[in-house]
């Protein structure tokens, strides 16, 4: 239980500290600064939660990350069910609690009002974005949590968190990027219209990448 509870706060910390940064900043597609400070939000926020709940959980914060770890053997069914159903409470709740701080202050109130996700360039380009972007976020995960990499374990947090930055910086524009299926549940639960009704593409987008990263990873991989 302490496993899930942990991916539950950092999936909290990483929902609420990236998608507030994108509220407060006004991220959009035509705000290059604030499209900047989100990235750089949202790297940071998995960086600090590595180094936070990493040796307690492995730091997952996102459904798919776990399912790739899930795929190539490093976790068991169980884990994997329950790791995602606290990384999605973990959202929800921060989600509301950003939800509940924007409804303080009618200025706040925007299209993005809780930083959910949307298709900018239809469903189509979405889920090739989201899965493309995902695949490369797994594949980074997997590499450098693995055994191969024992010499630079110690700085794989670091490395997660900056490719996350980069993924970000490539994917704001074109759907705000998810990579993460729980990380748009919360939000699109609150924001509601289009976020809620293009949800399913933050799902299945992130998971086929999912499943692509893991392929590659059992191709390459040595141990």
């Amino acid at each position: 239980m302490k496993k899930y509870l942990a991916e539950m706060v950092g999936t909290f910390v990483l929902t609420f500290l990236g998608c507030g940064a994108a509220v407060a900043l006004g991220c959009g597609s035509e705000n290059t600064a604030a499209i900047v400070g989100t990235a750089i939000a949202f790297g940071l926020a998995v960086v600090a939660m590595a180094y936070t709940i990493g040796g307690i959980s492995g730091c997952h914060i996102n459904p798919a990350i776990t399912l790739g770890c899930f795929l190539t053997g490093r976790i068991n069914a169980k884990d994997c069910g329950m790791y995602m159903l606290f990384q999605v409470i973990g959202a929800i709740i921060a989600a509301a609690v950003l939800a509940g701080i924007v409804a303080t202050d009618p200025s706040l109130v925007t299209t993005t009002a809780t930083g959910a996700n949307a298709c900018n360039y239809g469903v189509t380009n979405g889920i090739i974005v989201e899965a493309v972007l995902t695949a490369l976020f797994v594949l980074v995960v997997l590499g450098a949590t693995s055994k191969d990499n024992e010499a630079t374990g110690n700085f794989a947090g670091l490395a997660i968190g900056l490719s996350l930055i980069l993924i970000h910086l490539v994917g704001i524009h074109f759907t705000g990027t998810s990579v993460n299926p729980a990380r748009s549940i919360g939000p699109a639960l609150f924001e509601g219209g289009k976020a809620l009704s293009e949800l399913w593409v933050f799902i299945v987008g992130p998971f086929i990448g999912s499943v692509i990263a893991a392929l590659c990873w059992k191709a390459i991989a040595t141990k």
